[in-house]
């Protein structure tokens, strides 16, 4: 839930703040930057609650803290990478592809009721599947429309 709001709070700053400095919305440039903001504040929880997204992973991986730190990492550089044009593609196809592989993720910590910031198991549930399976979804659509087919959104742009 949190990601979602740090995404729809700084789209909408973002589109104010652009409206007011250029006289427009940059729907595009305001996406990105929102997308970015929603990458870098997950990518904290990778260094925060190591110990707690461990968990989310099966047993039969190895190297669970080294891959929670890569993918925290993968977070950061492509928050970054998505502000220049050279890599923003790039950055949008490895995100869904990141977004893909993170669902089966989800899915055992619903199982095994992992609340990855306490680091218990004491989560939700299959519950959190209702609601963590659409965002996921609305998340990959975000990323494609804002990365690796802007047109669909460009259309929609002001002069």
């Amino acid at each position: 839930m949190k990601p979602l709001l740090v995404l729809l709070i700084v789209f909408g700053l973002s589109l104010c703040i652009n409206k007011m400095v250029s006289g427009s919305y940059a729907l595009l440039f305001s996406g990105r930057i929102a997308l970015s903001a929603m990458l870098l504040f997950t990518a904290v929880g990778h260094f925060v609650f190591t110990k707690g997204m461990t968990m989310m992973l099966p047993n039969v991986i190895a190297f669970k803290a080294e891959i929670i730190y890569l993918t925290g990492i993968f977070e950061i550089l492509a928050a970054l990478g998505l502000f220049f044009p050279i890599s923003r593609e790039f950055f949008g196809w490895a995100l869904l592809l990141f977004f893909v592989l993170i669902i089966p993720a989800n899915i055992h910590a619903a199982i095994h009721h992992v609340d990855y910031q306490k680091g218990t198991f004491n989560g939700y549930g299959l519950t959190y599947l209702w609601f963590r399976i659409p965002l996921q979804l609305f998340f990959m659509a975000w990323t494609y429309l804002f990365t690796t087919n802007p047109t669909l959104i460009s259309q929609y742009s002001t002069p």
